[in-house]
């Protein structure tokens, strides 16, 4: 099987992608890490009757568009090394704290080190897509998690949009989550990739934003959109993953596509149901591209949906989320009269500049 560098030049060579010194230099370092996971033992019985070396790892960080995902795929397609596993941060995490839950309801001890030892069992090679960490619990258990982790010999690969030093930022008794930084800059290869060019916005090239109006040509042009955007198989359109997303209070929002931080709605899912700000908040910290369809043109009755539309655009575009929609009228129609008439202008203004280049090229804010 070829390194994963071997698999990159091959990439560049196929004219697939450019030429980029920063992603060079990230899989040189994943193939180090190949190296150092190779020669490790793994599992905790291993762990206590031969002499493990704990793998470094690899932390990817930097804008969108940068090539995270697409060096994480050819680390993961490429290191030989079984068992494996890719997923999201955010479904890793809750699936951590269902596990927690019945563990505490189980055998003495520390449910961590209980849980720990249960994926260290089960799987050598862990890549992570999208590291966030944006509440009070996962903060709490991710140093005493992934030293287990690493100390059991589980390989990790993980993107993110900050550098260690910025996960968590201002949250909650942050002074507790320290540790798991120093975990990362100690044990893992931090490898940034602030390269000139935003291989995502360079896909949305020729791609209008805004669609109208709703129909089967919207909809064709949104689906283009999102697998040139996610590198997803076109042929396998009937299998995008989905997702739970935690939006806090203990409350999981379901979300129809999602893969790659690019996340697809319905208008109707969004502002139909009574949601609110917590919502759209945890929509705009996971995602960094969301796609809603069926926009319809709001009258007077719809005023609790465009109140909703309001607050979606308002986090949304706090946070940089690059949108792209299909509508039954263009942004300055939408919600021509009725109750926050006035205020929805605030909202035309923002839907006006998430359309140009400027606010396209600009990275995902995070609020942590």
């Amino acid at each position: 099987m070829p390194s994963v560098a071997d698999a990159y030049a091959a990439l560049v060579a196929a004219g697939e992608v450019k030429d980029d010194p920063d992603q060079r230099k990230a899989a040189a370092a994943l193939d180090r890490f190949a190296a150092d996971l190779a020669g490790t033992n793994a599992g905790f019985l291993k762990k206590l009757f031969g002499k493990a070396r704990p793998p470094c790892g690899v932390y990817l960080w930097g804008g969108v568009g940068r090539g995270k995902s697409m060096l994480m795929d050819l680390a993961f397609d490429h290191i030989d090394v079984e068992p494996k596993r890719r997923t999201h941060f955010a479904p890793f995490m809750l699936e951590v704290h269902d596990r927690l839950r019945e563990a505490r309801t189980g055998e003495d001890g520390d449910p961590v080190i209980k849980v720990a030892r249960d994926i260290a069992d089960s799987v050598r090679f862990l890549a992570f897509d999208e590291m966030m960490v944006t509440n009070p619990a996962d903060a709490m258990i991710m140093s005493r998690l992934f030293t287990q982790l690493l100390d059991a010999g589980v390989g990790l690969v993980t993107t993110s949009n900050r550098p260690p030093s910025d996960l968590y930022k201002d949250g909650l008794n942050r002074q507790l989550f320290l540790p798991f930084i120093a975990l990362i800059e100690q044990r893992l290869q931090v490898v940034s990739l602030n390269g000139p060019i935003d291989y995502r916005l360079d896909r949305l090239a020729g791609l209008d934003t805004w669609y109208v109006p709703n129909g089967p040509a919207a909809t064709e042009a949104l689906r283009e959109a999102f697998f040139r955007l996610t590198d997803y198989p076109v042929e396998d359109s009937l299998h995008v993953p989905t997702e739970e997303l935690d939006v806090g209070g203990g409350r999981t929002m379901f979300v129809p596509k999602s893969l790659k931080g690019v996340a697809v709605f319905s208008f109707k899912r969004l502002c139909g149901e009574a949601r609110g700000a917590a919502d759209y908040l945890a929509i705009a910290r996971r995602f960094h591209t969301v796609i809603i369809v069926g926009i319809p043109k709001m009258t007077r009755e719809m005023r609790n949906e465009a109140a909703r539309f309001v607050t979606l655009i308002d986090a949304l575009y706090e946070h940089k989320v690059k949108l792209l929609a299909a509508a039954d009228a263009e942004p300055a129609e939408l919600y021509p009269s009725g109750d926050g008439n006035f205020e929805f202008q605030r909202t035309v203004s923002r839907l006006e500049e998430m359309q140009s280049v400027d606010y396209l090229g600009e990275g995902h804010g995070l609020a942590f």
